[in-house]
């Protein structure tokens, strides 16, 4: 099969494209064959090596942990999926991921696709959408009427969150640039800030609950929108274990527990008409593609989700 891998850390110049071994499955997995998979900002922090500590792999290393496909092969335990399935997933954190024309996949992590959603809205919501919906549902336990400020609303997750936030009843404010204000609103925010021009810590108060999706100065000054009590979550940094005390909050860093079930809930939520995953950009399933991909992510000024398009 085809796949993009890498063979050592450093730049975008490390992702070669490469025909490997088509991956074999055990008994409790489904080969995926790959339609469609997005870009996260794990996957060039990974390729860079500032996650080789916490995920000592051997090299080559296929990249990428989103996937949308069609079942090729099931294990013989597997209960509920069958050959010909639409399936979507946010498989395993392993060397063997989705930049790849077929992918091993647990069972318990895969979910249906809903006939109406295409391959490229199934890439773009597992990874992402787990992200934002354990953060506000798991953690936040956000509920109707609560105030939840939602970072950065036009990327990946922030865009997802304002949506499951906004499902629930919650009232949300979230941070964008001028340009993606109609965007955030289209989402369901209630107020946007914009962040070039206003300081999100002297106008918002009492909230119930923060998203960070940035990190660093962004992170500190969220303590001080949070009514006691309150729960600050961050997907790109360790929030001060100080700040949460003197604050009176819960704080916490986040990371992804994959979920089958959870995937299948951001499903009937896409049905329902509540949950539309934002694709920015679609970029081809190739080396250059790839590269423009990881170059475009880093940016940190990507508009929603970056696709693969992987079989056309």
């Amino acid at each position: 099969m085809r796949a993009i891998i890498i063979d050592s850390y450093g730049g975008t110049e490390q992702l070669k494209e490469r025909e490997v071994e088509k991956p074999t499955i055990n008994e409790n997995q489904v080969l995926v064959e790959v339609h469609a998979t997005s870009i996260n900002p794990i996957d060039w922090k990974l390729r860079e090596g500032y996650l080789k500590e916490m995920l000592p792999w051997e090299f080559p290393i296929i990249l990428g942990w989103d996937a949308a496909g069609v079942v090729a092969e099931i294990g013989t335990n597997v209960k509920h999926f069958k050959v010909g399935d639409r399936v979507f997933t946010r498989p395993a954190t392993t060397r063997q991921g989705t930049y790849a024309e077929f992918v091993p996949v647990e069972e318990q992590l895969l979910a249906h696709m809903p006939e109406s959603m295409t391959f490229e809205e199934g890439a773009a919501i597992p990874l992402a959408g787990l992200t934002a919906y354990q953060c506000l549902v798991d953690f936040a336990e956000v509920k109707k009427g609560d105030k939840v400020l939602i970072h950065a609303g036009a990327g990946g997750v922030g865009s997802m969150a304002i949506q499951i936030a906004n499902s629930i009843g919650a009232y949300v404010a979230t941070t964008a640039s001028d340009k993606n204000d109609e965007l955030v609103k289209s989402l369901g925010a209630n107020r946007v800030i914009n962040y070039s021009e206003e300081d999100f810590s002297e106008l918002l108060e009492n909230f119930d609950a923060v998203l960070d999706t940035m990190g660093g100065e962004v992170l500190d000054k969220s303590f001080k929108v949070l009514k006691k009590g309150g729960k600050l979550i961050s997907i790109a940094g360790q929030p001060s274990a100080e700040k949460a005390q003197e604050h009176e909050v819960k704080a916490s860093s986040f990371w992804l527990e994959p979920s089958g079930e959870q995937l299948h809930q951001l499903a009937n939520l896409f049905v329902s008409g509540e949950f539309k995953p934002a694709i920015g950009h679609v970029f081809e399933f190739s080396e250059q593609g790839l590269k423009d991909a990881h170059e475009l992510s880093e940016t940190h000024h990507a508009r929603g989700k970056i696709i693969i398009k992987v079989k056309s």
